[in-house]
């Protein structure tokens, strides 16, 4: 119901490389979907495959898993092994081979690869045919963005799924731009959340993926954690995006608040278990004119703006660090790297000198965003409005003292046509920016 043509031009582009192309992304973001039915149709519809020469198989699926009971029937379809319920891969191979029948091409699109037995030796085994052209999608700790490359030994070709862009989430809704634009910033974009017709079914989807799927998969990947303290530190972090934060910073908000002492390092964990589990991301900050990354603190954004609402209870959607969230994603789907940027400027200060002279003194000043792809840099700053001229000397205070000629960017949510400035700053609003892909070249 909703289009996903970048993603589905990038499978298509990867087509007959001779590499495992892995689907990743976040639970319920439309892998299977893109898989399975955007890409399978695609096949059939625009390359006129024979339906015979494209083998679907969801290892999640009770149909598809009883068609292999009558392969060496002595031995159990499920078996258990290191406390999983897996798929036996003998009998999966041999249903393979009962299926090829020629030399021709054979597209497999096989869902939720984790529960085969043994499956990065089987896909690799199935690398050495010519003809087999595999797709993969899967879920949990065994689809880690950092372990592919381990997993499949150089082998697996990674395309990361972001959920809905509201680009993308505009095909497959019947709503103008600006009322869809607040349901977008309130339930973001996983596509089973926005299908519900009610926007109390859409909390309460958003909080059953949550916490049936997120936090399960963290729990189950890493044993023996207090559930309670994890939860709360995703509850505080989601309190707190696009704030300058470490470990140290929530640990004294645990303190002071809550009277909890989680920890450093277990707070450091929780961020990176979130992380590797596609939930959030963290962003570092860059020194523009010292051209060098800020280790700390940093800035976390969530993959998605939904489940970051739905981990706070759907009870504090602030505009203004939600937009922010919504544009760093959006760069992202665009194909850029994003990092935060630290602008040092001299600042004159309210003190004078014994001469008279007015003290000047160091200050960092934040742009929003430096958006890099290759020789594009864009420097992007996102605001709810800018309403008075003191606001307005906040946002263009630090693209105003980048020494460079590249392209500065201002982004309001709360603005007219777009123009450029008498600095040359593009300005442009939300909605126009987030419909058209080419919005920051203008």
């Amino acid at each position: 119901m909703f289009e996903r043509n970048l993603y589905l031009n990038e499978l298509v582009e990867k087509q007959n490389n001779h590499l495992i192309k892995v689907i990743t992304g976040i639970r319920r973001c439309g892998k299977s979907y893109l898989l399975n039915i955007i890409f399978y149709n695609h096949l059939i519809s625009k390359e006129q495959i024979s339906k015979d020469h494209i083998i679907k198989f969801a290892f999640d699926d009770a149909e598809d898993i009883l068609q292999l009971d009558g392969y060496c029937p002595e031995e159990p379809t499920i078996i258990e092994k290191n406390k999983q319920k897996l798929v036996n891969s003998k009998k999966f191979i041999l249903f393979v081979k009962d299926l090829i029948t020629d030399n021709n091409k054979y597209y497999f699109l096989l869902d939720e690869i984790q529960n085969l037995e043994n499956f990065v030796r089987v896909l690799n085994s199935f690398l050495k045919h010519d003809n087999y052209d595999i797709y993969v999608t899967g879920s949990n700790s065994r689809f880690l963005s950092s372990e592919i490359d381990t997993e499949f030994g150089g082998r697996g070709d990674r395309i990361h799924l972001l959920p809905l862009t509201f680009r993308e989430y505009l095909t497959g809704i019947n709503l103008d731009r600006a009322n869809a634009l607040n349901q977008y910033i309130r339930y973001g974009g996983i596509p089973l959340v926005q299908l519900q017709n009610k926007d109390t079914e859409k909390v309460k989807q958003a909080l059953s993926i949550l916490n049936e799927t997120y936090i399960t998969d963290v729990k189950n990947r890493h044993q023996n954690i207090n559930i309670n303290n994890l939860t709360e530190t995703l509850r505080v972090i989601s309190s707190m995006i696009s704030t300058p934060i470490n470990p140290t910073k929530i640990e004294n908000t645990f303190k002071s608040v809550y009277h909890i002492d989680m920890g450093n390092d277990n707070i450091s964990n929780y961020i990176t278990w979130f992380s590797e589990a596609f939930l959030l991301n963290k962003t570092f900050r860059y020194d523009v004119k010292g051209r060098k990354y800020i280790g700390t603190p940093y800035k976390i954004y969530f993959e998605d703006v939904g489940i970051r609402n739905a981990a706070l209870n759907f009870r504090e959607v602030d505009e203004t660090d939600i937009i922010e969230n919504i544009v760093y994603n959006e760069l992202r789907y665009r194909g850029f790297n994003v990092d935060v940027g630290v602008v040092k400027i001299k600042a004159k200060t309210d003190r004078k000198d014994k001469n008279g002279n007015w003290i000047y003194a160091d200050k960092d000043t934040e742009c929003d965003f430096v958006a890099w792809k290759g020789d594009e840099i864009f420097y992007v700053q996102v605001a709810l409005e800018i309403a008075t001229k003191e606001k307005k000397e906040q946002e263009y205070e630090s693209i105003r003292n980048i020494p460079n000629s590249f392209k500065k960017v201002i982004i309001v949510k709360n603005d007219g046509l777009h123009y450029h400035t008498e600095e040359g700053f593009l300005r442009i609003n939300l909605l126009d920016f987030l419909t058209n892909l080419d919005s920051l070249d203008w």
